[in-house]
């Protein structure tokens, strides 16, 4: 990696980290079973044939351009964002765009990762494709209100979690005293670091008090990610959900895309597990604290577990007068992305790419263009101190994915002086069993199973008195297991990804910006493979 000589990265197939599902291993192999699920294939050629299809849509494209120059007003302090701002409003300008729901203090690592992965493919797209413009667009899924998931962050280890009563969707909730007071108990351990100082006031500055969770995100990520140009989309807005009145209507009356998907999810469940699943009616009713799904009883319409109930015209009128009140679920939501959108690109993870192979009937009902669907970059970071520990087991960074007691065995058996496999003594009795039969069955052929039998149960039991040799002989090698396991508890956390647990913070207090470039740099755009990167010996 030319940013850093400290660091070095290597790639290495999805498939070979055990760590991904069927479906995905599919996707990027491009499997014949799931060819029907997509429209186009991750190259650039997918990305031509989608951006001709967009050139026919018509994106509302002034409005975007008035809702983003609304939402940066206050913020004058990079020429990148207002260029790409301005931009969005020729035909030829295209965004890439990534969606997640807005974590505190950003949540896990694959949000950072996310977001890179679309400036890093949108700056490549410009330069192969310079008849185009493309802009990375982040959509905050802020309408979300599962609080459990987004409540907290893991940093090196140790868990920090919000503690708030409050209900509905996560983004309309406001930073109270205790989210105030989290950050100054993870003050405690960045401060420590280089730049740690540094990003506890940004933090500070971003989540003030009263300010909405989507608000203080978006600010947080804007003053990580402006100089790279990233435009930030807030979707509960009732100028963009008025763009999709029609579709609600018709999710609402007709059940239009729960038929549709439960087509298709019926199709996929052949060879896979659907992601999600539709309900009668995919939207939520929003308003103050409350977020609670719409459900049909006869000819009325009901908001879950709530006493608010609409006829057909009171629902209808609803909608004209307060579409910011309808919120769509994950069956509705790519495609509410989408028609407000001049999408090409669509990237997420390995359970979003999932549910996105459900929905291309959905868009083409609708005839909205369906993107390229892009599994993000996911990267194992293994800092210098885990790489010494590695260098000294005699490990390569790759060989961790074979996973701790393969890896365990491997260096007991490379390193041991002893005599660990019976393999020559087995051999040595089939062969003499099988002179044994060729006796027996002269005698009596009803022996040579009896034969056969003492056989398999003799090789049973050196088989068994094998694997006493080894766990004997591993009781020598403790300081390695030792050294191991503090490798896999830290770089794999409850036996998953370092990304699905760990906070970036930590790695960013330590770095700084550089941390961002040395992902940059290392981000793949339409390849589809595993990052290792790792710090050496200075």
């Amino acid at each position: 990696m030319a940013l850093d000589t400290k660091f070095q990265s290597q790639y290495i197939p999805y498939s070979d980290t055990g760590k991904f599902t069927k479906i995905v291993s599919d996707y990027i192999n491009e499997a014949p079973a799931l060819k029907d699920f997509y429209e186009h294939r991750v190259n650039l050629e997918g990305i031509k044939s989608t951006i001709a299809q967009r050139k026919k849509y018509g994106t509302n494209r002034r409005l975007l351009v008035d809702e983003f120059t609304h939402q940066y007003k206050d913020l004058k302090d990079c020429d990148a964002i207002q260029s790409n701002i301005n931009e969005l409003l020729s035909e030829n300008t295209f965004s890439i765009c990534t969606a997640h729901q807005p974590n505190i203090f950003t949540g896990h690592l694959y949000f950072i990762y996310k977001i890179l992965h679309i400036i890093k493919l949108a700056d490549t797209l410009k330069k192969e494709l310079p008849a185009y413009n493309f802009v990375p667009v982040f959509f905050i899924g802020s309408e979300d209100a599962d609080l459990e998931e987004l409540n907290h962050i893991v940093i090196d280890g140790e868990k920090y979690t919000w503690e708030t009563s409050q209900t509905g969707a996560i983004g309309r909730m406001i930073v109270d005293d205790n989210l105030i007071k989290l950050i100054e108990k993870i003050s405690g351990r960045l401060s420590v670091e280089k730049y740690g100082n540094d990003l506890i006031e940004l933090l500070q500055k971003c989540y003030t008090k009263n300010t909405t969770i989507e608000n203080a995100t978006f600010l947080f990520v804007h003053h990580l990610f402006k100089a790279f140009g990233l435009l930030i989309l807030l979707p509960d807005n009732p100028l963009f959900k008025n763009e999709m009145v029609s579709v609600f209507e018709d999710d609402i009356f007709n059940h239009t895309s729960s038929e549709i998907v439960n087509q298709t999810s019926e199709k996929l469940s052949k060879n896979y597990k659907a992601q999600a699943y539709p309900r009668e009616i995919n939207l939520f009713y929003l308003k103050d604290n409350l977020r609670n799904r719409i459900v049909q009883v006869d000819d009325h319409f009901v908001v879950h577990d709530t006493n608010i109930t609409f006829s057909k015209e009171e629902i209808k009128k609803e909608l004209k007068q307060h579409p910011e009140r309808f919120s769509p679920n994950v069956i509705l939501r790519g495609l509410f992305q989408e028609m407000i959108l001049p999408d090409v690109a669509w990237i997420g993870g390995g359970g979003e790419l999932a549910y996105w192979l459900q929905l291309k009937g959905l868009f083409k009902n609708y005839r909205v263009p369906f993107p390229v669907l892009i599994l993000r970059n996911s990267f194992l970071i293994i800092d210098k101190k885990h790489h010494q520990l590695l260098e000294k087991l005699k490990l390569n960074e790759a060989d961790l994915f074979k996973g701790e007691e393969t890896l365990f065995n491997e260096i007991v058996s490379q390193e041991t002086r002893s005599v660990l496999s019976l393999n020559k003594q087995k051999k040595e009795i089939e062969n003499i069993y099988q002179q044994v039969k060729e006796i027996v069955k002269i005698i009596d052929t009803t022996l040579e199973q009896h034969t056969s039998a003492l056989e398999t149960k003799h090789l049973k039991k050196l088989s068994s008195l094998e694997k006493k040799m080894l766990r004997a002989e591993k009781r020598k090698f403790q300081d390695q297991k030792n050294q191991l396991n503090k490798v896999f508890s830290s770089l794999f956390p409850n036996n998953g990804l370092q990304e699905r647990t760990e906070n970036f913070m930590l790695f960013y207090s330590r770095r700084g910006n550089d941390f961002f470039k040395i992902i940059y740099e290392d981000s793949l755009t339409l390849e589809q493979q595993f990052c290792i990167i790792s710090a050496e010996k200075e």
